[in-house]
């Protein structure tokens, strides 16, 4: 059966040597990072491939130690989990945790140890059935309360319009799971709860992070939004929601407020000519969110085309709203970049929480829907662009 603690048996070297990387031709969705990660087997949660493995090396920072949560597994049942099986292994101390499968569960869904280094090793032989693995991890510093599922983290259950507060793991946007609301109206309870906080821009998917929610009374419709690479669905009535909170919005409600906008300016403009001979200009100043009428647009075929806007002063800005145009033309971006600038002159682009390459940011699918989109950090200049 299972040995937690127990010395390290023979053959459970990890194939990956590289700390954050997977190899193997089982491994599913992975994202993992120095403080936090998810990673699930190939399918996750259909049924696992047969002969396959999959090896996660977790590295933590020195001086902190790993904390598993188990979300799911569902690998099928065999004496000593022979067939298909989930091992962990601490090699700074060798002590070994499993092998786990259906019949042979984790004791508990969180496993703490007292090492900065864990192989999480996956394999399967011939099986029938079996959704495989979800796992997330994070350290010490940042201790993760549960699973990815929403009656994890908030069991027992607060009261209503409690405050609370769960760490999300890194990589929680691609995992299976619906989430049904908006980051206005906030989310049905039966939401995957880090899924919500990724679509409701409180964290960042690469990073995860500490969020702060509240449970408050349901409401009758849930409307749908695509907000931060990720769409919700339509729901309907639950008997409680859950809302999230920025910091700031503890202390002030004016941290979603619409910031002014001094002057827009853009690369260039679409002087329109109509079939009835009339004009109409497409100006920067037309881009504004709530203006009736087309909206603006670049001078057709121009190239690098931008749109940008002076706040007249320093301001922190969270987060931007976009939407097409759909004033007789089916205009709107599909994709953009964001740069900012404290003088007008000397621009940076924005590479978001990664750091690593200019931030690629999703925009509309059709000229009708508002998309959403967080700065996670948040920009703090005059002028965008």
């Amino acid at each position: 059966g299972p040995h937690q603690g127990g010395k390290l048996r023979q053959g459970t070297a990890c194939l990956s040597t590289i700390p954050g990387v997977s190899a193997g031709n089982g491994c599913g969705h992975t994202l993992l990072t120095p403080h936090s990660g998810t990673l699930s087997s190939k399918n996750y949660p259909g049924t696992y491939p047969n002969h396959t493995m999959c090896c996660w090396r977790l590295q933590a920072p020195p001086g902190s130690s790993l904390l598993l949560a188990f979300g799911d597994v569902d690998l099928e049942s065999s004496e000593h989990c022979a067939h298909s099986s989930l091992l962990l292994a601490d090699p700074q101390t060798g002590t070994a945790y499993g092998p786990y499968c259906r019949n042979s569960v984790p004791s508990a869904p969180l496993l703490v140890t007292n090492s900065s280094t864990v192989t999480v090793l996956f394999n399967s032989t011939s099986h029938r059935s079996g959704r495989g693995l979800l796992v997330s991890y994070a350290t010490s510093q940042h201790p993760v309360r549960g699973t990815h599922y929403t009656q994890e983290y908030i069991s027992p259950d607060p009261p209503l319009t409690m405050c609370f507060s769960v760490y999300c793991p890194a990589g929680c946007k691609d995992i299976h799971g619906d989430i049904w609301g908006n980051p206005r109206q906030g989310y049905r309870d039966t939401s995957v709860l880090c899924k919500a906080a990724v679509h409701a821009g409180v964290i960042a998917d690469e990073l995860g992070g500490q969020v702060t929610l509240s449970r408050e009374k349901g409401i009758t419709l849930y409307e749908s939004a695509f907000a931060n690479g990720l769409r919700s669905k339509r729901g309907s009535l639950s008997e409680k929601r859950l809302v999230f909170h920025k910091v700031c919005c503890l202390l002030s409600p004016a941290c979603d407020d619409v910031l002014e906008v001094v002057t827009f300016n853009a690369s260039s403009w679409w002087h329109e000519v109509d079939v009835l001979g009339q004009d109409r200009a497409w100006v920067a100043e037309r881009a504004a969110l709530s203006t009736t009428g087309h909206s603006w647009a670049a001078e057709p075929g121009a190239k690098a085309a931008w749109l940008e806007l002076d706040l007249g002063t320093r301001r922190n800005v969270t987060g931007i709203i976009t939407k097409g145009s759909s004033e007789q033309h089916d205009y709107y971006v599909t994709s953009y970049h964001v740069s900012s600038s404290r003088d007008g002159k000397n621009w940076r682009p924005y590479r978001g929480s990664s750091g690593q390459e200019d931030k690629v940011f999703e925009g509309n699918a059709d000229s009708q829907g508002e998309v959403s989109n967080a700065f996670i950090p948040p920009i703090v200049a005059r002028y965008i662009r």
